[in-house]
């Protein structure tokens, strides 16, 4: 009995202890007056967007006030010219995180804002901006507002980062899963060789359902489902889509040939078999005899529509390809100098026959030559 008097008697004194301890808790200020003055841009301030550029357009505005020093977070605010920020078409944080009263805002960030906004490609529209503070559940929107004009470029607002053709004018049919793979060769603008056939086809940014997609009409990249008419024989082509500039341009390709540099001419000629590939199963080759020694120097021709392409090393001057890596091969547009940006044959195809074959792959533009 005396230790469970001993125990209570100890367990009551901890417990006064605990609420002795105990400080008296005050209320979180959040106490917030909003943002005042808008600093910068200039109200009406028209900004002609270069989405390619690394230019910007600085937001900048004054702090707002609270009582007690504490963190205050800031969103700059878009919307439509008419209006009220209570459903802003667009909101962004500002620099640090939230903290700092400014944020600049790229011309390809402002062109996205201004799609969202409803202001189309090749045209002039305006939007009103404000800054909203807050300080925990505190939220002001600022007392003021103003107006910046955007001029849009020609183009889409986003860019796809992959690009694909399907439809029954293409070598992969209408299987959506063998969509024909485009090269991205830089952002936004794509390019394949490949083949058409009478029927039609569109683009589309996955060879999975939900994909966006795009189409041509009279030369210019429109968003949507309108399929691509393909009419007369198969033909092979090279494609160009620009999302930059929304523009697309069809070459045909009509053969490749293979270039000697010591004849100045052509030994060989690679025909079209698939796949973005050209082809030439056998031909003869034998260096040419100067007195310093035998010339294995070559690299190709590409007979277009429009007249004649050279396509070869990107050096200058190269050695044999023994112990090369795959970069010796690959192929790039040239100059018709007939000695540069050649490769050199292996010395075994020298008085022998060859199988050479130029793929235009989307992971690379590389060739092939094989000794029979």
């Amino acid at each position: 009995m005396k230790n469970l008097i001993r125990l209570g008697s100890i367990m009551l004194l901890a417990i006064i202890s605990i609420t002795s301890c105990k400080k008296e808790g005050r209320p979180l200020n959040l106490n917030l007056t909003a943002v005042g003055n808008l600093a910068s841009p200039d109200d009406n301030t028209n900004v002609v967007l270069d989405p390619t550029s690394d230019a910007s357009v600085l937001f900048k505005w004054d702090a707002a006030t609270d009582t007690d020093g504490g963190l205050v977070l800031y969103e700059v605010a878009f919307d439509k010219e008419g209006g009220d920020f209570s459903k802003p078409v667009y909101k962004v944080v500002s620099d640090k995180g939230g903290v700092d009263t400014q944020i600049a805002l790229t011309h390809k960030a402002l062109n996205k804002i201004a799609n969202t906004a409803g202001i189309a490609a090749s045209s002039t529209g305006k939007l009103k901006w404000t800054v909203i503070a807050s300080k925990g559940t505190n939220v002001k929107i600022a007392s003021v507002s103003r107006t910046i004009q955007l001029d849009r470029p020609a183009g889409f607002a986003e860019n796809p980062t992959e690009l694909y053709l399907t439809g029954s004018a293409t070598e992969g049919g209408t299987d959506l899963s063998k969509a024909v793979k485009l090269k991205q060769t830089e952002d936004g603008v794509f390019e394949i060789y490949t083949s058409l056939t009478a029927g039609d086809y569109i683009l589309t940014d996955k060879n999975t359902d939900g994909g966006k997609q795009y189409y041509i009409e009279n030369g210019i990249i429109k968003a949507g489902s309108t399929p691509i008419t393909v009419s007369g024989a198969k033909k092979t082509y090279r494609l160009n889509f620009d999302f930059t500039s929304a523009t697309s341009k069809s070459m045909e390709i009509q053969s490749i040939g293979l270039y000697m540099s010591a004849y100045g001419t052509e030994i060989g000629t690679l025909n079209y078999i698939g796949n973005s590939t050209w082809e030439a199963p056998r031909v003869d080759v034998e260096f040419y005899q100067f007195s310093w020694g035998r010339d294995e120097r070559y690299k190709f021709i590409v007979h277009t529509a429009a007249g004649l392409e050279y396509i070869g090393s990107s050096n200058a001057n190269n050695d044999p390809p023994a112990g090369k890596p795959a970069s010796y091969f690959y192929v790039w547009p040239v100059t018709n100098d007939q000695w540069n940006n050649t490769y050199k044959f292996d010395p075994s195809a020298d008085r022998a026959n060859v199988k050479v074959d130029v793929m235009f792959k989307p992971d690379a533009y590389t060739h092939k030559v094989t000794v029979n």
